[in-house]
């Protein structure tokens, strides 16, 4: 009869006494409710919910889990982390994206010149006699 008296407060449960009801349903073969009679207990699935944790993730998944809110000074810290690796990500991504316009520039005006080399000195001549004459008239 106890086990059928609901409770009034939530009562945890440790993990050897997890342990040992799952170790009497592998043995005897109990449904859930006999094991949940024979324990004293009123709620058959949450010995379903153990039996399930137990065979995803063994022992550990019995064990209580840490409940309310996390903490903020954790939480700040994680982000402050990722925020500097995101940062250094970011200003790697744009370091190689600078130095891939540099090589793009140069390939092309290394192309221009195999081209055309001549031109390619006849212009430079022209701005740099351009540039002399505008300093004489300075």
């Amino acid at each position: 009869m106890d086990g059928l008296v609901r409770k009034k407060t939530k009562k945890v449960y440790a993990v050897q006494f997890k342990l040992d009801t799952i170790q009497f349903i592998l043995n005897t073969g109990a449904s859930y409710s006999d094991t949940a009679i024979h324990f004293n207990m009123n709620n058959p699935s949450l010995i379903a919910r153990w039996m399930k944790a137990f065979r995803k993730q063994g022992t550990e998944g019995l064990e209580p889990k840490s409940k309310g809110r996390p903490s903020m000074s954790n939480k700040s810290d994680n982000q402050k982390k990722k925020k500097e690796k995101k940062i250094t990500r970011e200003k790697e991504l744009e370091r190689e994206n600078e130095l891939l316009r540099l090589e793009n520039a140069y390939l092309k005006k290394l192309k221009a010149f195999r081209e055309n080399p001549t031109a390619f000195h006849e212009k430079h001549k022209q701005s740099w006699h351009s540039n002399s004459k505008k300093q004489d008239s300075d």
